[in-house]
């Protein structure tokens, strides 16, 4: 029989798994602090040599450090401050290849012999779903600390300073005329982490991600219908330098007046359109047509719980003509302000930077030190990650990014190019089948181009389209210039469901004949 990951996370998290965690409060916060400033080698060590004793090949141990922060405006109210924490450490071993995992947030060394041999009777007791043993590809060792390249830390600007800005925020998108309604957000995430494996790596992280974000809606008063338009700047990696050096009351303005310009644009006639499509719309169609397919646990069937396994397999690699010649789609762990960039993964694998797709050609897959082997690997890409301390770590997805052109090549270029076609903002409304291979896209607002000119704005668009149709019909790509790296905050996977943030960048991109419906007439 097959063993899944959810039936070895039904196993494990009867005993595990499934960790409560404390209720902590903000004038715990520094207690927490001093906490995970303690000596967290002997943690490890006490983990890892308790693993070796009973019998492990393998193992490793991370202790983590998460704080949350997320603030809600809506017009000229604050509809929520919170804040809060946790902080524990979780238990991988590797038992005559097969795995266990436990955790726990007494981050003591008694609790970590505790959690290493219950981690030890898990594995035993899964091997007994386990056909083929589980092998790991080698890794060097490493000690080091490593810091994202973040330059101001959230956590230390004043709750009332951020309220202050996201109520400036709606005040500028509420002075348009014919804007009613604006929600404004902003959360921000900090992230310590601490991995020491038994092939003697020791290694500590500190990370900081943000995700502002605003919502601006006009109301026609006399007929009734209402239009929204979220804003096109996306989550980053970066700290509140990013609230201070985008334009970000710009951004509210503009997203008020275009609110409004989307109750009286045309609808759009349905039929076949050459599409120009900006990076803050094209990065999530990248996410769920490339990002998902060229994830090697879905391709060999080992993930299928959450959003379906890929059209993709091992055979096609080398092979498969997966867009035009000028398309190169890469994976990249290392990008500045990349929501996915670490210096290592949760397995000590260093942040690297490989292709998928070269040359139109797919050519390779997001891989973890298990995976590897598998298609005949030597080396991991460093995919492996968990989003908490009591979570499992398991493949998940790198930045992946789209390369832009080496000329410059801007998107009026592009534009003047097209005689019947639409450009597109934002990221929408979407959908995808199982394997990653049809879908539907929305977007934020969508621009009518006649004769190589925008013409004026169209509404109630959505294009669809197969994954390779899609990427082979794509004909010119705008250069450097053009290139920008928007991000999601969750991006959903496993069973139980964990959530991991990525970005991917791209440059503006035309499409040629693609299909184009009336999303209100297909509703209708």
């Amino acid at each position: 029989m097959t063993f899944s990951r959810r039936e070895f996370l039904k196993t494990a998290g009867l005993t595990a798994c499934a960790v409560t965690l404390p209720v902590w409060t903000l004038d715990t916060e520094a207690a927490i602090g001093e906490r995970f400033a303690a000596d967290k080698n002997k943690v490890a060590d006490a983990a890892l040599a308790t693993a070796k004793r009973l019998g492990a090949s393998y193992a490793d141990i991370r202790i983590n450090r998460y704080r949350f922060e997320s603030i809600g405006t809506r017009e000229r109210q604050v509809q929520n401050v919170s804040r809060n924490q946790n902080y524990g450490f979780g238990v991988r071993v590797l038992v005559d290849g097969t795995w266990g995992f436990a955790a726990s947030f007494d981050v003591t060394e008694e609790a970590a012999r505790r959690a290493a041999q219950q981690a030890i009777e898990i594995a035993k007791a899964n091997a007994q779903f386990q056909r083929k043993k589980v092998r790991l590809v080698p890794v060097k060792k490493v000690e080091t600390s490593w810091r994202g390249s973040f330059q101001k830390d959230p956590f230390e600007v004043s709750i009332d300073e951020k309220i202050a800005f996201l109520l400036k925020l709606n005040e500028t998108a509420l002075g348009v005329k014919g804007v009613s309604f604006v929600n404004s957000s902003m959360s921000w995430v900090n992230e310590q982490k601490f991995l020491a494996t038994s092939d003697g790596s020791r290694i500590e992280q500190y990370l900081i991600r943000g995700n502002p974000s605003l919502s601006a809606t006009a109301i026609d008063r006399g007929s009734g219908d209402f239009q929204t338009r979220n804003s096109l700047a996306e989550a980053q990696s970066a700290g509140y330098e990013y609230i201070e050096k985008y334009d970000w009351l710009g951004e509210a303005k503009l997203a008020g007046e275009e609110a409004v310009m989307k109750l009286s644009a045309k609808p759009i006639e349905p039929g076949k359109y050459d599409l120009v499509l900006h990076p803050s719309h094209l990065f999530l169609t990248i996410h769920e047509s490339v990002g998902h397919s060229t994830e090697l646990d879905r391709a060999l069937l080992w993930e299928a719980n959450y959003a379906g396994t890929s059209f993709l397999t091992p055979a096609k690699t080398g092979k498969l003509q997966f867009g035009s010649k000028i398309v190169n789609f890469f994976a990249d762990r290392t990008q500045p302000a990349g929501l996915a960039t670490v210096a290592y993964d949760d397995e000590a694998v260093p942040g690297q930077k490989w292709y998928l797709v070269k040359d139109g050609t797919f050519v390779d897959w997001q891989t973890t030190r298990d995976l590897a082997p598998l298609i005949g690997k030597d080396k991991s890409y460093g995919c492996l990650h968990a989003d908490s301390w009591s979570s499992v770590p398991f493949p998940r997805m790198p930045n992946v990014s789209l390369e832009p052109a080496k000329e410059n090549v801007t998107a009026n270029d592009l534009i003047g190019g097209v005689e019947n076609g639409i450009m597109i903002h934002g990221r929408g409304s979407y959908s995808i089948d199982q394997q990653r291979y049809n879908f539907q896209f929305g977007g934020q607002t969508f621009w009518e181009i006649k004769n190589g000119k925008v013409t004026g704005m169209l509404r109630d668009v959505a294009y669809q389209s197969r994954t390779t149709d899609f990427w082979n019909a794509c004909d010119a790509l705008g250069g450097q210039s053009t290139y920008l790296l928007p991000g999601t905050f969750n991006d959903g996977k496993g069973e139980p469901g964990q959530s991991n943030s990525v970005s991917h960048g791209c440059p503006v991109a035309r499409f040629r004949g693609i299909n184009v419906l009336n999303t209100a007439a297909h509703r209708s």
